[in-house]
């Protein structure tokens, strides 16, 4: 896109705004998927709604055959709105709220334990449903050699796990349906050592035959090379982590007539370039010889866990102003927050009313912003070359409606 386009765009939602591409979300669901499914069909992708729960996306999801994997009943009441059957969402996450987890349960979906102290609501609910076969899977923590003591699930080594597999398979309406592990590490290392792992609780549990073996999420995606140049670590292809994982399933699974399913549940792998942020430049000013550029959008637009990484830009002029070149110039944002730069060490000539396109901001942008000094901007979509609003500008009502002001 070129200036006078995003100008005419600009015209209508404003002068910053995001632009959704769904077309590239498919592109690289599909392309996932195969990686796995080259080399182990039963996979499949339950999609992180934490990471941009836009409900555009969640929709793409369920039509192309995925899962919802959600935290919170708010996620839930996304499906929900989406009418997405229950039993295509799995429930993760350290905090459930109860009416959602009996609603899931009792309509065919997955609950992921993550804590022993969620097992006596769930043996009540079994009891109280007796009819009803309860799908619940169980969060394991175990070590992968990533350095880090993850909070997330309960320690496959401790009493605690063998009590709960013990008081689960007690009940007959209880289905052990899921092994499940989370581990935030996106390193290609740490994949292998997950796999393995939950093979280990299956050869040391026997009478555990989960239909599910689900490795979490935590891949990289797909970014450009200005991106990738700024990690310590190598990024991977789905390809790569396809060769660790999937790999270690069919050499264990060959001989089996009836192979457990593998799930992913990939967020920032799908999702991180899919979305572009367009912002306008304010001013240029000079201070003590320091260049810097506001703009209308601020870091937490386009990446609110604040990682100190350059986003790849593009810089699209207005030719009909007068263009001066800069050299290490900083573009910052609209709040009042002295760390706010979207970007550091611009070289390229700029004019106020520019507009700046920041790429790989899918991840985390939308859900993480907060309502901090400016309400957030507008979504849209570019079909067959006309703007869908994919979520409106944001209020002040949007945000102060649950404040009261009659005192």
């Amino acid at each position: 896109m070129n200036y006078k386009e995003i100008s005419k765009i600009s015209e209508s939602v404003g002068e910053a705004f995001y632009v959704l591409d769904t077309d590239k979300f498919v592109d690289n669901w599909n392309n996932l998927l195969t990686s796995f499914r080259d080399i182990y069909k039963e996979t499949y992708i339950a999609y992180s709604y934490k990471t941009n729960y836009i409900p555009r996306l969640c929709k793409l999801v369920d039509e192309m055959g995925g899962y919802a994997e959600i935290v919170s009943h708010m996620e839930y009441e996304i499906t929900k709105r989406l009418k997405i059957k229950a039993d295509k969402v799995i429930f993760n996450g350290p905090y459930k709220n109860k009416d959602s987890v009996k609603e899931i349960l009792l309509s065919g979906g997955i609950v992921n334990i993550d804590s022993i102290s969620e097992l006596p609501f769930i043996i009540e609910l079994a009891k109280l449903n007796s009819s009803k076969t309860l799908n619940i899977g169980i969060r394991c923590n175990f070590k992968i050699n990533d350095n880090v003591i993850s909070r997330f699930g309960i320690d496959v080594l401790s009493d605690e796990f063998k009590f709960l597999i013990d008081e689960l398979t007690c009940n007959t309406n209880i289905c052990i349906k899921s092994l499940h592990c989370h581990f935030a590490c996106r390193s290609i290392e740490t994949w292998k050592p997950r796999a393995e792992g939950m093979l280990d609780i299956l050869q040391k549990y026997p009478e555990l035959n989960p239909e599910n073996i689900d490795l979490g999420g935590g891949l990289y995606g797909n970014m450009k090379e200005s991106l990738k140049e700024q990690f310590d670590s190598f990024i991977p292809k789905y390809s790569d982590y396809a060769n660790e994982v999937a790999n270690v399933f069919k050499e264990r699974f060959s001989n089996y007539n009836i192979k457990p399913k593998l799930f992913i549940e990939p967020g920032s792998a799908l999702v991180g370039d899919v979305m572009q942020f367009i912002s306008k430049v304010v001013s240029i000013k000079n201070v003590r010889g320091k260049k810097i550029a506001t703009l209308l959008g601020s870091i937490y637009n386009i990446n609110p866990t604040l990682n100190k990484k350059n986003p790849p830009i593009t810089v699209l002029n207005n030719l009909e102003s007068e263009q001066l070149y800069y050299e290490d110039l900083d573009f910052s944002g609209f709040t009042c927050i002295e760390s706010d730069y979207l970007y550091k060490g611009y070289s390229g000539f700029l004019s106020s009313n520019d507009f700046v396109l920041f790429d790989n901001v899918g991840s985390y942008s939308v859900v993480l912003k907060p309502p901090f000094i400016l309400p957030n901007f507008p979504i849209i979509e570019i079909v067959n070359d006309k703007i869908v609003c994919i979520k409106e500008q944001e209020t002040f009502d949007n945000i102060f409606s649950t404040y009261k002001f009659d005192f």
